[in-house]
């Protein structure tokens, strides 16, 4: 069996780079819409999902580990589709919030993944179920303005 901690520097490492991935891809998604709700709304979800970064990376530094501090390679290459693609389409609101949702069934998947992982320490499962707390209700959110949108 590996060492507990190498278990939750691990997973919390994941967790930092896919909240990186949706840091970006919020702050893209405030870059490609013209709407100055979803602008306004995605720019602070970005701002927010940096906070819950830096959070998870105290975690790690708790243990004495090195934290990431990139986002994942699949999250660049997802960023880099979205720019294109609203380059492509004009970045209408639907298209943005239908990658935004994309992105959140993703993220809330890895919470839900970690909040059910029974090797974590209590504090880190205290920190993950907070945090999908926060995740639930911006995925739910978004998942609503998609089908008003519809």
């Amino acid at each position: 069996m590996t060492d507990p901690n190498e278990h939750a520097v691990h997973v919390l490492n994941s967790l930092i780079e896919t909240t990186l991935d949706s840091a970006n891809g919020y702050r893209e998604a405030a870059e490609h819409t013209d709407n100055p709700r979803f602008k306004t709304m995605f720019a602070d979800r970005s701002s927010k999902r940096m906070e819950l970064t830096q959070k998870l990376q105290a975690e790690v530094r708790s243990f004495g580990a090195k934290p990431e501090d990139e986002q994942s390679l699949i999250g660049k290459l997802h960023n880099e589709f979205v720019g294109l693609k609203n380059a492509l389409t004009g970045g209408s609101d639907k298209s943005v919030i239908d990658e935004v949702e994309r992105g959140e069934d993703v993220i809330k998947g890895k919470y839900e993944k970690a909040a059910a992982d029974p090797d974590l320490p209590a504090n880190v499962h205290e920190l993950v179920d907070t945090a999908l707390t926060s995740v639930r209700a911006d995925h739910d959110e978004v998942s609503r303005l998609k089908h008003q949108l519809q």
